[in-house]
């Protein structure tokens, strides 16, 4: 059994880690971008001086959306909206905070509760699509081993790689819809004058680094799956 996959890479050598090398890459290139230019900018305060609290309610209010709260959570860069609860959750470094960074990210929480609220069509393809995506994720692997391990079984190798399909499926999903809440943020932020100037510009750049990660993690998961398709993907025409 184990001989027969030295020709898919599994032997000593495999080949198709080099797809596994170059997402990883991406991945961390792009998180080292976006911590490099989010501590750049958060050393700049705003010349409005509001916190990224204060932004985010004024963002929610101007666009008629008073049943959002605003919340601190805790963590890094662990700001996210949920729909669930109709919560902006700001991490420590930007609900307190009055930097330009902090805007730009405490806007773009609120692009997405604006999404919510306007019924944005890819916010809630996303939605339905979380615990599709969730029982993808926890089990594609799971099946692929148990498949190697049951003598190469086909059938479960080819399930796991379907599952894995939905898990890349909801990384390209959620990029239309992170593209889209970080225009929002910049154009609401320059409409209501909470940033102007160079500031506008700033701002564009923390949520372009921010941007880059979940291209970065789409490529990752697309090139993962490219690697389990050369692996796998023909094992039925070549049994």
């Amino acid at each position: 059994m184990y001989g027969s996959y030295y020709g898919y890479g599994m032997g000593f050598f495999d080949p198709t880690m080099i797809l596994l090398l170059i997402g990883t890459v991406l991945s961390l290139a792009a998180s080292s971008m976006v911590n490099s230019t989010f501590s750049k900018y958060s050393r700049v305060r705003s010349m409005s001086g509001m916190t990224g609290e204060e932004a985010a309610r004024r963002l929610l209010n101007s666009q008629g959306i008073y049943d959002v709260a605003v919340r601190p959570v805790s963590g890094s860069l662990t700001d996210h909206y949920d729909p669930r609860t109709k919560t902006v959750n700001l991490s420590e470094s930007v609900y307190r905070c009055a930097s330009v960074a902090s805007l730009g990210v405490a806007a773009h929480e609120c692009g997405h509760a604006i999404q919510d609220n306007v019924g944005y069509a890819p916010l809630k393809l996303r939605a339905a699509f979380v615990p599709v995506a969730n029982f993808g994720s926890r089990l594609s692997w799971p099946l692929i081993l148990l498949g190697l391990i049951l003598g190469g079984s086909n059938m479960l190798i080819q399930i796991g790689i379907w599952m894995f399909v939905a898990v890349v499926l909801f990384q390209i999903i959620t990029l239309p819809v992170e593209l889209n809440a970080s225009r929002r943020a910049v154009a609401l932020l320059d409409q209501l004058g909470i940033l102007s100037g160079q500031e506008v510009g700033q701002t564009r750049s923390v949520l372009g680094a921010a941007a880059l990660t979940y291209v970065a993690a789409a490529a990752a998961s697309i090139l993962q799956l490219l690697r389990l398709v050369i692996l796998f993907g023909g094992r039925r025409e070549r049994d």
